[in-house]
């Protein structure tokens, strides 16, 4: 619940950045992964969790508004 609390805290356009930051980043795992250089596996299951935390708020705002 910690984690869900920090991103709750944050304005649209922040979280938005920080969805960006999440897909760049869990693109270059993947590349990372495809050319056998990935150390941690693990780290690809953490980012895909974050960004559907982060688009879970998205959601939740955007209901509670509209």
């Amino acid at each position: 619940m910690k984690k869900s609390k920090k991103i709750t805290d944050n304005t649209a356009a922040e979280l938005q950045l920080q969805l960006d930051d999440a897909k760049k980043e869990l693109f270059n795992l993947r590349l990372q992964q495809v050319s056998g250089q990935l150390e941690n596996p693990l780290r690809i299951r953490a980012v895909r969790r974050s960004i559907a935390r982060i688009k879970t708020v998205m959601n939740q705002a955007a209901k509670a508004e509209g």
